[in-house]
């Protein structure tokens, strides 16, 4: 059955938004070839209008590029959306630990106290917004105490500059010091019917510690969405040309895949990509799932995966696919 979009709540912050949330990374053009400003910010319209509120950006998606789209996108229409960006990934210092370089510029990890201070204030400019609705480290830095990092979210929280504290791409020990040093929301990590490793090691205390979970790469960045097939050629700046991960062979088992969940799909009026978000949400502990997309018809198509609503019958056909087909999928 279909209805309206699920929404959820934001761990504890009284912040509540679209399960299905509008993820940016590609918008930023960093490492997919490039972007389309007037097309980004009609997929982003797209979305609100479909009742997606979760827009998910980061300033290290394309250097503040994304982060600038989105500003344009939301004039006029920011109250129709929730906000989630991040902090962590710098370039206006050399302090941290160096990470990559992204335009000839060396990008490090740090959340330190003056960065973070430093950076809310670049993000809220961009956004053109007054207040972040969730902000979120990035990445960690081993070289800053979370305790240190907490205290300095929590003061941005204080003054109103943010509404919710998230972390992501954290480790169990990085989410037990989050935890201890108290006010964490939500934490936001690579999830899909392939990447299953937080179940084991982070689901179990973000569900008893009222914790939401933001999943990204819900679609294996495309691999599980029925639409790319043994013969795709990727080209140009597209990250996925020389990643393993599509490899022809694990193509053909994704094919196979989206051969095997098609009656669930079609039973709901869906696609494979809408059956596998649905799918996503309907995993314990897990609150939302970002899905990119670089064009209205792409944004519409995610939106209406949010409208989906599986039973038990369906997840029990889908969890029984996987396990034939994704088992021995090359990593």
């Amino acid at each position: 059955m279909s209805g309206q979009q699920l929404t959820r709540e934001i761990g504890k912050s009284g912040v509540s938004a679209s399960a299905v949330g509008l993820g940016t990374w590609a918008i930023g053009g960093w490492m997919w070839g490039g972007t389309d400003e007037m097309e980004s910010i009609a997929a982003i319209q797209a979305s609100l209008e479909a009742g997606v509120t979760l827009i998910d950006t980061a300033p290290a998606y394309g250097l503040g590029r994304s982060e600038e789209i989105v500003g344009k996108a939301l004039a006029g229409r920011r109250d129709k959306a929730v906000i989630a960006t991040k902090c962590g990934l710098v370039w206006h210092t050399r302090k941290g630990r160096h990470f990559f370089d992204q335009d000839g510029k060396p990008v490090h990890r740090y959340l330190g106290r003056d960065a973070i201070v430093h950076e809310v204030e670049e993000s809220l400019k961009r956004l053109r917004t007054d207040t972040i609705d969730l902000y979120i480290t990035h990445w960690q830095d081993p070289t800053t105490p979370i305790e240190e990092t907490m205290r300095a979210l929590e003061d941005l929280k204080t003054a109103g500059k943010i509404r919710a504290i998230g972390a992501s791409n954290v480790s169990r020990d990085d989410l037990d010091a989050y935890i201890a040093a108290g006010g964490l929301d939500a934490i936001q990590e690579r999830f899909s019917m392939i990447d299953r490793e937080i179940e084991v090691d982070l689901l179990p205390l973000t569900k008893a510690n009222g914790i939401a979970t933001l999943s990204y790469s819900s679609l294996a960045l495309g691999l599980l969405s029925g639409t790319i097939g043994p013969d795709r050629v990727f080209s140009g700046g597209d990250q996925r040309k020389d990643n393993a991960r599509f490899s022809v062979a694990n193509r053909q088992k994704a094919a196979a895949l989206a051969h095997a969940i098609r009656p669930v799909a079609e039973n709901h009026g869906a696609s494979i990509a809408q059956t596998v978000i649905a799918w996503t949400l309907g995993q314990p502990g897990v609150t939302f799932a970002l899905c990119g997309a670089r064009n209205p018809a792409q944004a519409l198509d995610n939106a209406r995966a949010g409208t989906i609503r599986l039973d038990p019958t369906d997840l029990a056909a889908i969890d029984a696919a996987i396990a034939a087909e994704l088992t021995d999928m090359d990593r």
